[in-house]
């Protein structure tokens, strides 16, 4: 004997009169005729082979069948709305300019975006990295989305993660422990440079500008070759690169808030980005940390 299938139309009518307790005040809700409602129940009753209504003059009122058939019912027509709501955004088509800093850029924000695509075939991101003290001022013109970082309790926008920013420099040479302390830094305008500079000057600690660079990349690799000090998100540390604490000498570091900001008049193939932004970038932080803790946990055999 096969299984009847609910076809969600006469579901609709099911629910329709069951919330309404009137066939006519179902038939108004759903524009359709009295008469059409009372076939589609029917059909409905006799395709499960139930009675769904104790039906009188005065009331119409749910029978047993009809009650445990109810959630379900609602279940089903929320389920069938969700799919195809799904699968009209797969259409929805649009280009979206995002605006994040360089780490995220390079290490977080790529596999989030390929799981976007994957959901909106259709929507083009034009994705630029760099600083991004000044970028939420420019939203509307240059960026739709930013991700920014601010300093920790005072960032507009959507918090998405806190991060401490840490010392880091190579993992084989001492060079924190040269006089003056060479940094490797970004330019001004830079979060880091400033809370760099203002620790060590805060704790009388000599320093001096060893390389400047926008690149992530060049800063990183000038520390990791032991020629310089440097300041990264605990979130993204480098694997290539050695912490350094108070232990060590240095000073302590404030914590940032990274933050999701957003232009006034978003587009919808913006807004979808921006949820799934805001949704996932946590979760794939902590998954890089503990790839990276596996990682590093493995031991290295020197010959």
């Amino acid at each position: 004997m096969s299984i009847p299938v609910l076809d969600p139309d006469l579901l609709k009518a099911f629910v329709a009169v069951a919330d309404s307790r009137s066939f006519t005040r179902a038939a108004s809700q759903l524009n359709r005729t009295q008469s059409a409602v009372s076939m589609q129940i029917k059909r409905l009753e006799e395709r499960l082979g139930v009675e769904l209504f104790n039906r009188t003059k005065a009331n119409v009122d749910l029978s047993s069948a009809g009650e445990g058939l109810l959630g379900y019912a609602r279940r089903i027509l929320t389920l069938n709305d969700e799919a195809v709501g799904k699968l009209r955004e797969r259409k929805i088509e649009g280009v979206v300019r995002l605006g994040v800093m360089d780490d995220y850029g390079t290490l977080i924000v790529p596999p989030v975006l390929a799981s976007f695509a994957a959901c909106y075939p259709l929507v083009h991101v034009e994705m630029e990295i760099g600083l991004t003290s000044s970028m939420p001022s420019r939203l509307g013109k240059a960026y739709d989305l930013v991700i920014a970082m601010h300093p920790e309790g005072h960032g507009e926008g959507e918090f998405l993660r806190r991060e401490q920013a840490a010392w880091a420099t190579g993992a084989f040479h001492p060079v924190e422990q040269q006089n003056p302390l060479p940094l490797a830094l970004y330019p001004q305008g830079c979060l880091f440079r400033k809370w760099a500079i203002e620790a060590l000057d805060a704790a009388k600690r000599p320093w001096r500008l060893a390389f400047v660079s926008h690149s992530l990349a060049a800063v990183e690799s000038v520390a990791a070759q032991g020629l310089a000090v440097t300041i990264v998100k605990a979130g993204t540390f480098p694997p290539k690169l050695r912490p350094l604490s108070e232990r060590d000498g240095m000073p302590r570091l404030p914590a940032a808030d990274i933050c999701l900001h957003r232009t006034a008049n978003l587009s919808r193939a913006g807004a979808l980005l921006a949820d799934h932004l805001r949704s996932t970038i946590s979760n794939h932080l902590d998954e890089v940390s503990v790839r990276r803790a596996t990682r590093d946990a493995i031991p290295i055999a020197f010959n």
